[in-house]
Parts: C-alpha cells; structure tokens; sequence
C-alpha cells in the first residue's frame, strides 16, 4: 500500500473514532466498525433506539476537493446502501427494524452529523 494511501487510511481510522466517541455520547450503541462486505463498506453500524444506523463517515481539511458532504456521491450512497442490505442479510435479527443512513462529516476540526442524510434507492 503506497504512503499517501496508508496515511489517509490512519487520519479516515482516526475520525471514524472520534464519530464512535460522538455517537456514544449520543447514546447509540455501537454494533460494528468497518463492516466490510463485496458491496462496499460502511464505517460504522449502530442502534439508535430501535433503528438500525449505517453511518459513512467524511472528514476533508479544506474544501479544495469539496466539502465532506459532497465526498458522498451517488455511486457512494448506492455502494453503502449494498452493504446494508448485505449486513441484515447477515444479521436477520434486523430484517424488520427501522433503518436509515446518517452521515458525520468533519471539515477541519468541525463536526456535522447529518441524520437520514439519504434515502434508499428502492
């Protein structure tokens, strides 16, 4: 893996921590970090009440490459939303409980945690 590469897995590990710590002190219950899958990844699962969350989280220094927001493409959202539905598929338990896709986007040292941040394409 190349050196610029590396770096931005490291800095993406260490927001997705904080967004864990944040979410925490919500009151969500973490269910699983970096939920891999052949459809795509989403960097944090977790329970608000009874909804099932699915979080990508976006951190950008300056908006030269765009805001964090943006960094959440449609290609993204259809990717995560993918790996959702893989993720009930292997956690049936979940098949009938609320869902919805949030989004904490750091720009600098700034949080925004944008709940239901997209629908389903379904």
């Amino acid at each position: 893996m190349g050196e610029n590469r590396r770096n931005r897995r490291k800095i993406g590990a260490h927001y997705e921590e904080k967004a864990v710590a944040f979410l925490e002190k919500k009151g969500y219950q973490i269910l699983q970090k970096n939920f891999y899958s052949r459809y795509g990844e989403i960097d944090i699962v977790a329970k608000d009440g009874q909804t099932l969350v699915f979080v990508e989280v976006k951190f950008r220094q300056g908006q030269y490459m765009g805001t964090a927001l943006e960094a959440v493409t449609s290609m993204k959202r259809r990717r995560i939303q993918k790996a959702a539905e893989y993720y009930i598929y292997c956690h049936p338990g979940y098949f009938d409980a609320p869902a919805r896709f949030d989004v904490i986007a750091y720009e600098g040292e700034k949080l925004f945690h944008i709940e239901s941040a997209f629908e389903t394409d379904n």
